[in-house]
């Protein structure tokens, strides 16, 4: 084969390569949506668990917290069930059982979601603001439509009486982004 025809050839299975990088890119957002989907079409999923997604050529990874066991086991049984994907890792971490951190859990989202600016969130079916309680710290997670609506509901979670308070509420637009650059790897699936 002549030096002319390789070229066209190579081009042709760079061209195929990437359209087949690129078709799996397509699957795994779309095995992500319908993950995203079955977690939060799951009645017991509730503001007091939160779920992460990661996802490579159909092979998931859920990281995040719950606090029933029972919980994790439904949840990775929905993924499991999700056409696409090859595999699962279930790292998913069950909270201990505390009165402290419940009642934690309760002011907080009392107070958050008792607000006149998160009262559009309150109303909704899955409430974008997610509490998690861990022996007395506290990470808020999820998305708002905003900078300021993060700092207010950070603000909000404060002097309650916990350890630490972490935010790592996300705005629409960091989001979008992250959807943009990444696709569907380590996304949570609110």
């Amino acid at each position: 084969m002549s030096k002319k025809a390789a070229a066209p050839m190579l081009i042709a299975l760079v061209l195929c390569a990437a359209t087949a990088a690129s078709a799996q890119e397509r699957k795994d957002l779309q095995v992500f949506r319908d993950i995203s989907n079955q977690v939060n079409r799951y009645t017991q999923f509730t503001i007091f668990d939160n779920v992460e997604a990661s996802i490579a050529e159909g092979r998931v990874v859920l990281n995040g917290s719950v606090t029933m066991p029972y919980k994790k086991n439904d949840i990775e049984r929905r993924v499991r069930s999700v056409d696409g994907v090859q595999a699962l890792d279930n790292r998913i971490e069950v909270l201990p059982v505390s009165q402290f951190d419940d009642e934690l859990r309760f002011r907080i989202a009392r107070a958050i979601y008792g607000n006149s600016a998160f009262w559009h969130y309150a109303s909704m079916v899955n409430p974008p603001i997610h509490i998690v309680v861990n022996r007395g710290r506290v990470r808020l997670t999820g998305v708002v439509q905003s900078n300021v609506e993060r700092m207010l509901a950070r603000s909000l979670a404060t002097g309650f009486g916990s350890f630490e308070v972490k935010n790592d509420l996300k705005t629409d637009d960091e989001v979008r982004t992250e959807i943009e650059k990444i696709g569907a790897a380590d996304l949570p699936v609110w």
